[in-house]
Formats: structure tokens, C-alpha cells, sequence
């Protein structure tokens, strides 16, 4: 009996999308601390090689020059992209999103900079959402998945009604973070839950790798 068989299709979105993530990851990793000026929209994968506890299976994939793991991957697209408005000129919108999160990483209390990676790759308008969900559902990074908040933005004066992040209870530091409402939970409660995120998360990327090589 003969099975029907799909032919590839390159223009397919889903593969359209996959190029853009394959492209992302084999970009040049640069030091969030020092991100070069540039223009353009896109997505970007930010990488931890730091010695936080919870997080050293992770650092452990990305030390060496490995980057094999992100811990959060996000994207920046023009002013009006949400709306559907005229998108018009990009700017520095992926520049200045990388740069919001480098400094959320110096204010917290127990992260360091100079531990934080990051590729980006400037993408046409359309390409971004699909390009940012496939890497996430690629690699399900930490921060995009178990440890919510790391990018969101002040909520502004008087609309601090919301639960403070669990990014932001186990890494204190963001002065309108603690404007929120407490949550029910401790740092050392969430701490433990990503070490044991990332013990499954890791052993999965294992296996994947080793089937990967044919062993």
C-alpha cells in the first residue's frame, strides 16, 4: 500500500519561519553588556553562563562559547505592529529592547551583566511572530516559560494593581516590581522549581542530541 507523501514546500510559513530561527542561531554572539548600535525590527535569544544556582545545569550548555541554551528569547517589532497601523521605519526598536533588558539585569540584586549573552537578527515585519515562537517552542526557554516577568515593563503610576513576577521575587532589584502585590510564593520556592525545570529540560536536550548524532 502506498502512502501519500507531502513534498516539501520552501514557501510554506512554517518553513519560512524555521529559516528565520535557524538563521538567528547561527548569528554572532555578542556580550548583552556591550550591544553594538544598529537599526532594524527582529527577534534575538539572550544566554546565561553566570553561577546562580538554579541555574547552572543551563550555564554549564552555554560556557566555552557553547550558547547552546537560551534562557529567554523575545522580539522587537516597529511602532504600530500591534495595531496593524502604517509600521513605516523600524528604528532602533530591537536595539533599545535589548538594551531595556540589560538594565533589568543590573538592577536585580543577585544577577551579574557581564554573564549575559545575546544573538539577535533584524527580520522583515511579517517574519517576526512566527520566527520568535518557533525558536521558544524549540528550546522553551526558562524565562519565557517557568519564570514569567522578565520582560515586562513598568506598568505605570497608578495601575500597580497586579502580583509581582516570579522574576522578579527571585531576582529583586526593579524598583516599580515592588510596587506590585506579593506573591504567595518565596524566591527559594521558585528557585527550586527551576533547577528542576532545567534537570528535565537538559536531559531532554540530551537525548535529542544523541539521537540526533546517531548514537
Amino acid at each position: 500500500m502506498t502512502g501519500n507523501v507531502i513534498p516539501f514546500n520552501p514557501l510554506d510559513k512554517k518553513n519560512l519561519g524555521a529559516s528565520v530561527a535557524e538563521a538567528l542561531l547561527s548569528k554572532e554572539v555578542h556580550p548583552l553588556a556591550d550591544i553594538p548600535v544598529f537599526n532594524g525590527a527582529g527577534v534575538y535569544a539572550i544566554y546565561y553562563t553566570g553561577d546562580f544556582a538554579a541555574y547552572e545545569r543551563l550555564a554549564i550548555l552555554n560556557r566555552s562559547g557553547q550558547f547552546m541554551l537560551p534562557i529567554y528569547v523575545g522580539k522587537a517589532v516597529p511602532a504600530g505592529a500591534r495595531m496593524g497601523g502604517d509600521l513605516g521605519t523600524p528604528g532602533r526598536v530591537l536595539h533599545k529592547r535589548l538594551k531595556e533588558h540589560a538594565d533589568s539585569i543590573k538592577a536585580a540584586e543577585n544577577l551579574e551583566i557581564k554573564d549575559f549573552y545575546c544573538r539577535f537578527l533584524v527580520v522583515d515585519d511579517i517574519w517576526i511572530p512566527l520566527g520568535e515562537s518557533l525558536i521558544i517552542s524549540r528550546f522553551t526557554p526558562l524565562w519565557n516559560s517557568l519564570i514569567d516577568g522578565f520582560g515586562n515593563h513598568n506598568p505605570g503610576k497608578g495601575r500597580h494593581a497586579g502580583m509581582r513576577p516570579r522574576w522578579d521575587v527571585l531576582h529583586p532589584g526593579r524598583g516599580w516590581a515592588m510596587n506590585l502585590a506579593d506573591r504567595p510564593e518565596l524566591a527559594h520556592e521558585i528557585e527550586t522549581d527551576a533547577a528542576t525545570f532545567l534537570r528535565e529540560r537538559v536531559s531532554n536536550l540530551s537525548s535529542h542530541f544523541i539521537e540526533a548524532d546517531g548514537v
